[in-house]
């Protein structure tokens, strides 16, 4: 049985999580870690209560692997945390920049411990980018809108900044062939620029929880490929793969589609 913990437990993704390591027989939830409700219960069918601390938590419950969805500023220093003191992380927090990325994966390789980093655990959100990778060799022109509640802090997504990065892989240098000279009157109004020229949009508006399209255009055509998430549970089953992949492999992951 694999050992796992949570961080960001009483989180909306957190308490998810929560449920679905307690639903799963080959999973124990070991301990749990908010800066939120410290000593209460983390759910009604588990005797774990929430701890402060995620060193302390990691020294008394040793857990096997553990998952962060927390905030972007502490992400960074809890993935350290975790694979400085043996624990392979499974990161869904978004907000972690390149060279963060590259630093985590240079201190799991020194630890020989498994490190996945998914943007997006939804196997429906993993097949849009995989899909939009491949429509990225036959279009010139694309772009990206990226559409969540208003409470994610981070702009653009992780999806987004991933879902371009995959696109720029078909060896284009730029999305923005024939573009006319551009001058924006409002800033911003033509989104922000990413891999090989991507422009990324983003939306934050209550009601929404994660949607994206990525729209592709040639002349006389448009192809829109687009995924919506009506609830969080749609995220689980790629999460509980990560757990037991990462559980049972050495090697750093970015982007859950390297393990579908």
């Amino acid at each position: 049985m694999i050992k796992v913990g949570v961080v960001g437990a009483m989180g909306k993704m957190g308490q998810e999580v929560v449920k679905a390591v307690c639903g799963d027989n080959s999973l124990e939830l070991v301990c749990a870690v908010d800066i939120n409700q410290i000593d209460a219960l983390v759910c009604a069918n588990s005797d774990v209560h929430i701890n402060g601390d995620l060193k302390k938590a990691i020294e008394i419950h040793k857990p096997d692997v553990m998952v962060d969805f927390t905030q972007p500023k502490y992400v960074f220093e809890n993935a350290k945390i975790c694979l400085e003191n043996g624990v392979r992380p499974v990161i869904g927090t978004t907000g972690l920049n390149d060279s963060q990325i590259e630093e985590l994966k240079t201190l799991a390789e020194s630890k020989g411990l498994g490190c996945l980093i998914a943007p997006n655990f939804s196997t429906g959100a993993i097949l849009m980018m995989m899909f939009a990778q491949q429509a990225a060799k036959y279009f010139d022109n694309a772009e990206i809108i990226e559409l969540h509640h208003n409470q994610k802090k981070d702009a653009p997504s992780g999806t987004a900044i991933k879902t371009a990065l995959m696109m720029s892989e078909s060896g284009k240098m730029t999305f923005e062939a024939g573009n006319c000279p551009e001058t924006e009157t409002i800033q911003g109004a033509r989104g922000g620029k990413s891999y090989s020229d991507i422009h990324i949009h983003s939306v934050r508006m209550p009601g929404y929880i994660a949607s994206q399209e990525v729209i592709f255009g040639a002349s006389g055509q448009i192809l829109t490929v687009r995924h919506d998430s009506m609830d969080r549970q749609c995220y689980m089953a790629g999460v509980k793969l990560a757990i037991k992949y990462v559980a049972d492999n050495n090697n750093f992951i970015y982007g859950l589609e390297k393990i579908m």
